[in-house]
């Protein structure tokens, strides 16, 4: 897994959404307009004006909402590392190759 700075600039319209499923070591800077970010079982309300910026330190959902036309820059300069999970339960069956390549 390629873990170098992934960072991306989003617009958004007044009333709009965007959807972080795990916002852990993920930064939102406003750079243009305001936004509310509203971290799931947080009660805190977090509005972000031009200039401001959050970080995510937690595995929880973000949502990000646009008071206004926005834009931020979305960064996960430094990701988490997820909690320890169980074993995959395996697949009771296996597709056979063909060496066909897809249409």
């Amino acid at each position: 897994m390629n873990t170098a700075a992934a960072r991306f600039h989003l617009s958004l319209a007044k009333r709009s959404i965007f959807t972080l499923p795990d916002a852990a070591g993920v930064g939102i800077e406003c750079r243009s307009g305001s936004v509310w970010v509203t971290v799931d079982h947080d009660p805190r309300d977090i509005v972000l004006a031009a200039g401001e910026r959050f970080e995510g330190n937690q595995h929880r959902r973000v949502l990000v909402s646009a008071l206004e036309p926005s834009c931020i820059t979305v960064s996960g300069s430094q990701p988490a590392a997820l909690p320890p999970q169980e074993q995959p339960a395996r697949a009771p069956w296996r597709l056979r190759s063909h060496r066909m390549s897809p249409a």
